[in-house]
């Protein structure tokens, strides 16, 4: 009996130093991004009931659907890599194919095309300090920078930052409705051959990003109007939120 015990109390103090040895892993958390067309708000919008959220256009406002208030963000303009990082002011409801509200404030100062308002968002983690790099920030965005704390907003243009990238290269590149991204080409040219039924004249097409990774998009459209139909058409189909990007 007393070898039992002796047993069953080793087994106890293996099984309590197993334990104190084994960490839990916590699972990354996956940050959001996306790139798409965004909606500058205008008054009637919300007359009209196509969006349900009322902004001022003379503040720094961005509105997102999936990101919650106050969810730190990096909104920029490709085009000429300008970009302000701010917090979501609130979640709204608004058309699929575009991926957030933003106040004409926004639009102004990163300069967007108005007829091709194309940005990227991406959320900031949480432990991210804003420090504003005041050497590139133009006079328009320091007074915006001076009238709201630190912690709130950043406004600045990376331009002369010593970046790879060719302002008139990105300008001439195209956009691209990026449907789904698959293992199997079979997989992808099923999809694809589908598509090509319900939804005429689309310029649908399969690109080999890498060995097990291949690419179901759209395009290339040289506009927003023109890609507008056939992304709506997607949507009705049951695809939502697609992002776009420029190629």
């Amino acid at each position: 009996m007393r070898k039992i015990i002796n047993f069953f109390f080793i087994i106890v103090i293996f099984f309590l130093f197993s334990c104190a040895e084994y960490k839990i892993q916590k699972p990354q958390r996956e940050y959001f991004s996306s790139s798409g067309f965004a909606l500058i708000y205008e008054k009637n919008l919300f007359e009209n009931k196509i969006v349900n959220k009322k902004i001022d256009n003379n503040k720094i406002y961005v509105l997102h659907k999936v990101l919650k208030s106050n969810t730190k963000i990096r909104i920029s303009n490709p085009s000429n890599s300008k970009f302000i990082e701010t917090k979501i002011y609130k979640k709204a409801n608004y058309p699929s194919i575009f991926n957030s509200i933003i106040s004409k404030k926004v639009s102004s100062i990163l300069e967007l095309d108005v007829n091709n308002p194309y940005v990227e968002i991406v959320e900031i983690k949480k432990n991210k300090t804003f420090v504003a790099k005041e050497g590139n920030i133009f006079e328009e965005e320091k007074n915006v920078a001076n009238k709201v704390p630190v912690d709130e907003v950043k406004v600045n243009d990376i331009t002369n930052e010593k970046d790879n990238f060719d302002i008139k290269k990105i300008e001439s590149k195209k956009f691209i409705i990026v449907i789904s991204d698959f293992y199997y080409l079979n997989t992808a040219n099923n999809l694809k051959n589908e598509l090509v039924i319900k939804i005429k004249k689309m310029p649908i097409s399969v690109k080999k990003i890498t060995e097990n990774k291949y690419r179901l998009m759209v395009g290339p459209f040289d506009n927003f109007n023109a890609l507008k139909t056939i992304y709506i058409s997607l949507n009705n189909l049951g695809f939502e939120d697609l992002n776009v990007y420029k190629e």
